[in-house]
């Protein structure tokens, strides 16, 4: 750690130096059992911010090299400078602790106060990420290579946020010396008998109150579970019912929409399906509605975030909605949450009948590691793809004359 005391000692050195420094190394990714483990009976704050102080300079530094790759004019919008500033100060406010004695109290709690702030002052990243893509779009425009640049960017943005808040939280949650009155048995944000059936229905009771408020009707759950470890009991997992409520919710209120507006004419509405099972190594839920289904050339664009034709949200509160409805985010947002944990979430589509929304949740707690992005060589290849020539044919709305060819260039 000389090179990092040198620049600590330095205030003249820039903080890039920092950054480069940090980003040489990789993430250490975390399995919802070690988190269980470390957060039960005998929890060592001491080690908690030996390992946090290290942990997440280096998760932070991973993320900050690859922004820079961002085309020159999206770093250039206000929104992007702002978000740099957060990062760049929340890197040195840790990095302050890697010189402090760990078997201090003071140094402890001082720690603990830090995280929190660096959790607030971040509230607001993935809204204000979002505002500059707009801002972005709406001056520039976007291509195919852009599009694709900032797609593959996000994605592991948003996925690197969520894994250090999942830490900080985890740190603050279980080290504040107060207990979750209104969740005793959680681990920090962790549920270590997570009810998923309760979850499920807690989302969809949510969604169901919006819908109603917003088109005074709204379809009724139809709920069937299967547990193949014994059935006649609940299904429960390790996971962080935040995470899969978010999922929930966004799928619950596209699937009553969509349902509503097709359907908007009928004295009675079809019912959301939702099918949970779990197996020895899976956890799926599977939610289906009967409104009308997407094109098949559509489905990956409701993950996109340069698709996203949403209108910016104003003064929403977020405090239940799923993130960033109002971006058009919710999906690609969500799907994330399932894939931290090595899940997914998959839709299938019949055009002209429904929607099928599936998650993919790891059934064992050894099995759910974090999913990390690395800032590494093959990270660099991603960012200096071109838009070559597709190696198959496209079918065109003017087809050549048979027997007539035309020599490839």
């Amino acid at each position: 750690m000389k090179f990092t005391q040198f620049l600590l000692r330095n205030s003249s050195i820039p903080k890039q130096a920092l950054v480069d420094r940090f980003s040489k190394f990789s993430p250490s990714p975390l399995s919802m059992k070690q988190f269980i483990d470390f957060g039960s009976a005998n929890a060592c704050e001491k080690t908690s911010f030996v390992f946090l102080r290290q942990e997440l300079p280096v998760r932070l530094a991973n993320i900050m090299k690859e922004i820079d790759f961002l085309p020159d004019k999206l770093l250039s919008t206000p929104s992007l400078q702002l978000l740099q500033s957060w990062y760049a100060t929340s890197l040195m406010e840790i990095v302050g602790f890697l010189e402090k004695e760990p078997d201090d109290k003071k140094i402890l709690k001082k720690f603990t106060e830090t995280l929190v702030n660096i959790r607030n002052r971040h509230n607001n990243v993935v809204t204000t990420m979002a505002q500059g893509v707009v801002e972005y779009k709406d001056a520039f425009g976007s291509d195919p290579v852009t599009n694709q640049n900032v797609q593959y960017f996000l994605d592991r943005f948003y996925m690197s946020r969520i894994s250090t808040r999942m830490i900080m939280n985890q740190h603050s949650l279980i080290f504040d010396g107060s207990a979750n009155p209104a969740h005793p048995k959680h681990i920090g944000t962790i549920d270590p008998d997570c009810d998923v059936t309760e979850v499920v229905k807690d989302a969809f009771d949510s969604s169901k109150m919006l819908c109603e408020q917003y088109y005074l009707t709204s379809p009724e759950i139809d709920l069937t579970q299967v547990n193949a470890k014994g059935p006649d009991q609940p299904l429960r997992i390790v996971y962080v019912p935040s995470h899969l409520y978010h999922m929930l919710f966004e799928l619950f209120k596209n699937a009553m929409r969509a349902t509503v507006e097709t359907h908007e004419m009928a004295l009675h509405l079809p019912p959301v399906k939702v099918r949970v099972s779990l197996g020895s190594e899976d956890l799926t839920i599977k939610i289906s509605d009967r409104g009308g289904g997407v094109p098949l050339r559509k489905i990956e664009r409701l993950f996109s975030y340069m698709y996203s034709t949403a209108p910016s949200p104003v003064d929403i509160d977020n405090s239940r909605n799923a993130p960033l409805a109002g971006f058009g985010y919710g999906l690609p947002i969500s799907r994330l949450y399932a894939k931290y944990f090595q899940g997914d979430l998959q839709l299938y589509s019949m055009e002209g009948y429904g929607t099928s929304a599936v998650i993919y949740l790891k059934a064992l707690s050894s099995e759910s590691v974090e999913r990390l992005p690395v800032y590494n060589q093959s990270a660099i290849r991603h960012y200096q793809t071109s838009n070559e020539a597709d190696d198959w044919c496209m079918p065109s709305k003017d087809p050549k004359k048979l027997g007539k060819y035309e020599k490839r260039s």
